[in-house]
């Protein structure tokens, strides 16, 4: 218990001058002197010469830095070791000095040779600490040292230092704001960086130094984007507000047209009779007067943005969520802001910081999207554990959510409320019933029944609020309530509580003509405790006695007078003048004659019943989530909100050119590679067929991923030659009835940006040369005599891999023989394997035969290619008529798709007769998510909605590659690129045909030879973006097996290792 003082003080506690203070945790040490001997010890470890000894005292001090005591005084002895050699010793004076260097400025600036040395140091982590002492000594001088420090770091090769360059950039803006026009260019150069780590920050800079430089955004608008879902969560945050801002300046609303039609719902759609009437010179004034009839078209870089932000509502983070919520909420068509409910509902079962900054915002948009949140009216019932001001947060939401088919309920909620011993809550709740009534009219009477009745409860403030609730409700309709007006005059003996006294005086002056009996008799009880009254019934008892002045001035006179010169001598100067003010307008004189005739209309003038609203109707003006929103108030640095630009500004700024140099030279180095390979009798034909093969499967593939919007935006300069080539090839592969469905899939698709695909388009190139290599041995054969090869093998399940559904050309080979060569056929089930794609999931239901009257629909995932568009996963759809009567017309109907995902439909199935089957082929984009595709079967009388969800393994194709290849592509992607996950395989689960027959049934991958006998390599490419998924397994006979994945993508890796891992343990 003693050591209680060595905790809360930080000079020691108890312990007297030169007596030892004993440390409490093993952070803290041993023993250190408290006053002038104090940290001693500390300093004579900094002294030695062992680093040993350096480290373990650098490890209390932080630990005391930790623990909030003041150790500025170790300045000098820590700010000595900061040249030392020892790597974990110079990171922790590092983290020292960025703690104190701002108040050490003289001695930290001694040291900024060594920073700066710091800053060449082969440690990215010493670079970057560097870094950040030296922007943490904030003295003018050093500006200059601090900009070239900074611009060096902005072209540093780690990503971290990168990183800690953007963070420097504010505090080096805050201290000397003349380094803007540095600073920006600095800003420019990161912004173009294609980290995830970099991303974050340096928007967090730019909305620092110069949020005004949106042309800044416009070339890295696609790429922050698309990396968006990569970045970390305060990033995610930073970035999103920022894309809000943007998005509000360069795209139209997406609500203009539903704002038009709802003002003008018949001219917007037909003409109405008197147009017609007025002939050919009304359409013109027409167009005039409805500019904004033309339909509205979203930009597909809003839409990029929305779909990408979208799968950041299931983020863990709160505050990314609530960040895509308000995006949401400010940028997306009135149809589509709905999706942001159940995240922010989820959100409620956090802590109750993050519920009140959640309700807050659910409360500003439950006024404007009512529907939105009505489905989960329930979650926002109060716990008699929630604090009270998270209870008056939802008393609000339900408000804002009451209508006349949930109002029972709700009051019902309200009525159990009332019973709480929280008396805030209690006021706040009769409030709410007061808004119900007023907003709902079928419910005043029951409301103002059930208030009158609260008139009678124990509680002084229950009877106080709801009289002051009750006296609104009156104003609306007095005529029909001069009962209630009596039984609240007989309250004025019992409440004290001065504004439901005041409330109550106020109504029977304002209707004194309903109770002319009563009135005169509460004047006169109030005339007797004026002077013990507080000053706002004072002020209402002068205006009661100024109305009964007026209409009953035979019983009331001498009160009156009375009231009046009370009130003349009273403390209160507002009282005094109120009082003079009154008798000069009641009492005819000589003086005030003229104002005393229009008396009665000043006091008794018909007043507006007062709208009772919620205190968040006028919040929305600030952006939602921010801390202006929070407070109602403009908070120092915030930026509006700005409005929708009437005209849509050109989209072309967001386009980024692909320089053709960089083309030119890959096919260029592929030809010069080409050459030594071939001797002089296949020099004529090698190259030319190498070229066919080349454009058939590597340009070609590469035209497949060609209509990307963000590689090639349609704005962008393309050849008329290229553009040719281009249709005619997509002619050959494409059947004629596609063609209009294909192209607009994939103007819809802009998901991958530039920079992704800039890459994949280089690795292809790559990958193209090793096969084209092995294809070209002598021996082999041309590629039409290899297709025959095949179909003799008579393999039902094989496809020539000339329409492999990869978009890369990488590794397919056009022959068994180049297929096979190289591979260490030792284990039977290797070949199978590579040749015959295993059918992965089993027949799903998608309709069961009572849902569907006798249809039933099974489907499942072919694993062949689908032949309408490569990118697309082919689904055998099953069905079959249980029923007695023929199915006629059977179709898909139009699908409400989540947005990138694009459906091929079968064609329609005319008849289907009782007992009978049939299957189709449809083919499915689905974007490389596993978001279930929503449509609706329809026959001529019935539409069904199902729903086909892909497991993460169907949404890619296998690719052969050599061994030499794998570990190639798996060095590029390393670090976040890679997931490993240990697992204990069973004694079921060790031989190579089950291992192999396991993870191909869970993914469609094609094995890879592997030359030790305990590993298991599997390559594969996603359908959509042809990234690659590389998949390895250790079996290790002792010990845990090791499972690791290697994909650009990745969420599909976690998900795919997830899945990989259950199929093996199982």
């Amino acid at each position: 218990m003693s050591a209680a003082p060595a905790y809360s003080e930080d000079k020691g506690g108890s312990a007297g001058p030169g007596e030892p203070e004993y440390g409490h945790d093993p952070a803290s040490g041993g023993i250190f002197s408290s006053d002038y001997k104090r940290h001693d010890d500390l300093k004579e470890m900094l002294d030695t010469n062992k680093d040993s000894l350096k480290l373990e005292a650098m490890k209390r001090i932080v630990a005391m830095i930790a623990r909030g005591k003041n150790a500025s005084d170790l300045f000098p002895a820590v700010v000595k070791n900061v040249a030392c050699k020892n790597i974990e010793v110079k990171k922790l004076v590092y983290v020292y000095l960025v703690r104190y260097a701002e108040e050490q400025q003289d001695l930290a600036l001694l040291s900024i040779s060594t920073f700066q040395r710091g800053l060449k140091d082969p440690n990215q982590l010493i670079r970057a600490s560097a870094l950040r002492v030296l922007s943490s000594i904030r003295v003018p001088i050093i500006v200059p040292i601090m900009m070239l420090a900074i611009k060096e770091a902005a072209s540093d090769m780690s990503p971290y230092v990168r990183k800690t360059a953007a963070h420097a950039i504010p505090k080096l803006y805050s201290l000397d704001s003349d380094q803007k026009d540095q600073l920006i260019e600095v800003i420019e150069k990161l912004l173009a960086d294609k980290t995830t780590l970099v991303a974050g920050s340096v928007v967090m800079a730019f909305e620092e130094v110069c949020p005004e430089r949106i042309d800044l955004i416009h070339k890295n608008y696609r790429k922050l984007c698309n990396l968006l879902i990569d970045v970390e969560e305060w990033g995610q945050v930073v970035i999103i507000s920022m894309l809000t801002r943007y998005a509000r300046t360069q795209f139209l609303s997406p609500t203009q047209n539903e704002s038009l039609l709802e003002e003008n719902p018949e001219k917007a759609f037909y003409g109405s009779e008197e147009d017609e009437a007025k002939g050919p010179g009304s359409e013109e004034a027409a167009a005039t007067t409805l500019p904004a009839r033309k339909p509205y078209v979203m930009d597909p870089d809003h839409r990029l943005l929305l779909r990408n932000t979208k799968p950041l509502l299931q983020s863990r983070s709160a505050a990314v969520v609530m960040a895509v919520a308000q995006l949401y909420f400010h940028l997306a068509p009135k149809a589509e802001v709905g999706v942001i409910a159940k995240a922010l509902v989820r959100l409620l079962r956090s802590h109750s910081e993050v519920q009140y900054v959640v309700l807050q915002n659910v409360a500003t948009m439950s006024i404007k999207r009512r529907g939105m949140f009505e489905p989960y009216l329930k979650s926002f019932y109060i716990r008699s554990t929630d604090p009270t001001q998270i209870k008056i947060l939802k008393l609000e939401v339900l408000t804002n959510l009451a209508n006349e088919t949930n109002i029972p309920t709700v009051l019902r909620e309200f009525q159990t409320y009332i019973r709480s011993m929280d008396k805030d809550f209690v006021a706040a709740t009769i409030q709410a019933i007061g808004r119900c009534a007023t907003n709902i009219g079928r419910v005043r009477d029951t409301c103002l029944n059930g208030l009158v009745q609260l008139l009678s409860n124990r509680d002084e403030l229950v009877v106080a609020e709801s009289v002051v609730v009750i006296k609104k409700l009156l104003q609306m309709q007095p005529a029909q309530h001069g009962e209630i007006i009596k039984h609240l005059a007989k309250l004025t003996d019992n409440i004290q509580v001065p504004m439901a006294r005041a409330s109550i005086l106020w109504l029977i002056g304002e209707y004194c003509e309903h109770v002319p009996r009563i009135a005169p008799d509460v004047l006169r009880k109030m005339a007797k405790s004026f002077t013990a009254e507080e000053d706002i019934v004072k002020l209402q008892v002068i205006n009661l006695a100024a109305k009964l002045y007026l209409t009953n001035s035979k019983q009331t006179k001498l009160l009156t007078q009375y009231v009046l010169s009370l009130a003349k001598y009273d403390q209160n100067y507002d009282i005094r003048d109120r009082a003079r003010f009154t008798r000069q307008l009641i009492v005819p004189s000589e003086q005030g004659g003229a104002l005393s005739r229009h008396a009665k209309k000043l006091f008794l003038a018909p007043k507006p019943a007062p709208v009772l609203e919620s205190s968040f109707k006028d919040r929305d003006h600030f952006q939602l989530g921010s801390l202006s929103h929070l407070l109602n108030a403009k908070a120092t640095g915030y930026q509006e909100l700005p409005d929708w630009p009437e005209e849509a500004p050109d989209p072309s700024v967001r386009n980024v050119e692909v320089p053709e140099w960089t083309k030119c030279s890959s096919r260029e180095k592929r030809k010069e590679k080409e050459k030594p390979f071939y001797s002089d009798s296949e020099g004529e034909s090698g190259p030319t067929e190498s070229a066919d093969s080349g454009k058939t499967m590597g340009r070609a593939g590469a035209s497949q991923v060609e209509p990307d919007p963000c590689l090639h935006p349609p704005s962008s300069d393309q050849s008329e030659e290229e553009g040719k080539k281009r249709q005619m090839k997509k002619r050959k592969k494409v059947p004629e009835g596609q063609e209009g469905g294909s192209s607009s899939d994939e103007g819809s698709d802009s998901s991958s940006s530039s920079s992704e695909s800039e890459m994949t388009s280089e690795t292809e190139e790559e990958q193209v040369e090793p096969a084209s290599w092995r294809k070209k041995t002598p021996s082999s054969s041309k590629s039409a005599p290899a297709a025959k090869e095949i179909s003799l093998l008579d393999l039902e399940d094989f496809t020539p891999p000339s329409i492999q559904p990869v978009s890369s050309p990488a590794v397919v080979s056009t022959s068994l023989a180049a297929d096979l060569e190289g591979l260490t056929l030792t284990d039977s089930p290797l070949a199978p394997s590579l040749l015959s794609p295993v059918s992965g999931v089993g027949r799903q239901e998608l309709l069961h035969r009572v849902a569907g009257e006798g249809l039933a629909v099974d489907y499942t995932f072919s694993r062949q290619p689908f032949s309408g568009d490569p990118h697309m996963v082919s689904v055998h759809i099953h069905f079959s008529n249980s029923s007695d009567t023929p199915i006629k017309g059977l179709h898909v109907g139009t699908p409400k798709l989540p947005a990138g995902i694009s459906i091929q439909e079968f064609p329609e199935i005319e008849s289907l007769a009782p007992g009978e089957s049939a299957t189709a082929i449809m083919g499915i984009n689905f974007c490389d998510s596993t978001q279930a595709a929503n449509f609706q079967l329809c026959t001529q009388t019935r539409q069904f909605y199902v729903s086909i969800q892909p497991p993460v393994g169907e949404l890619m194709a296998p690719v052969f590659m050599s061994e030499n290849e794998f570990k190639k592509e798996q060095g590029k992607l390393t670090g976040m690129n890679e997931i490993t996950e240990k697992l204990t395989l069973p004694d079921t689960c060790r031989s190579d045909h089950i291992v192999v027959q396991k993870v191909t049934a869970t993914a469609n991958l094609g094995r890879v030879p592997c030359g030790t006998s305990d590993e298991y390599r599997f390559a594969g490419r996603t359908l959509t973006s042809g990234s690659l998924v590389l998949l390895t397994l250790d079996a290790r006979p002792t010990g845990a097996a090791q499972l690791t994945v290697n994909s650009e993508k990745m969420v599909i890796g976690t998900m795919l290792v997830k899945d990989v891992v259950q199929a093996l343990t199982q």
